[in-house]
């Protein structure tokens, strides 16, 4: 399995490509890989063929997961990742249009490392996912090894 700069785990392809425009407009050289439901990121990381089944698992950098997806919630996702000992370090940041306390809340108790509401506005749209790629990517450090 390749190795992963960025997995994006949304089930809108609209939202998908603006995210991977944005990447590009802010000349960002970032491995993409996107996922359409919850069930298929579960299954990247823990189903029989999955990156973990790697002697040397190749684990993304960062993990950008929608709440309302298909088949496996996000929150779902988040909670599987978070109590593996080995994604628990994967920086995971909630990228979804749900403003709601609860979904916040809620994320944040399962450990998320950042929860960011999808603006409407296209230009901060993109903005947002500039920031969030040039921190969690080139400004934060990480304590595990990809």
């Amino acid at each position: 399995m390749a190795s992963v700069d960025i997995l994006l785990v949304e089930d809108s392809r609209h939202d998908i490509e603006m995210i991977l425009d944005a990447i590009i407009e802010y000349n960002m050289h970032y491995r993409v890989f996107a996922l359409h439901d919850g069930a298929q990121a579960l299954d990247y990381f823990f189903g029989s063929q999955g990156c973990l089944q790697e002697a040397a698992a190749k684990l993304p950098k960062l993990i950008l997961l929608d709440l309302k997806l298909p088949k496996v919630t996000g929150l779902e996702v988040l909670k599987r990742l978070k109590t593996d000992e080995r994604t628990r370090y994967i920086p995971i940041v909630i990228f979804t249009s749900s403003n709601e306390y609860r979904d916040e809340l809620e994320s944040y108790k399962l450990g998320v490392n950042s929860y960011t509401v999808k603006p409407l506005d296209s230009d901060k749209f993109s903005r947002y996912v500039a920031d969030i790629a040039a921190y969690w990517l080139r400004i934060n450090e990480t304590i595990y090894e990809t």
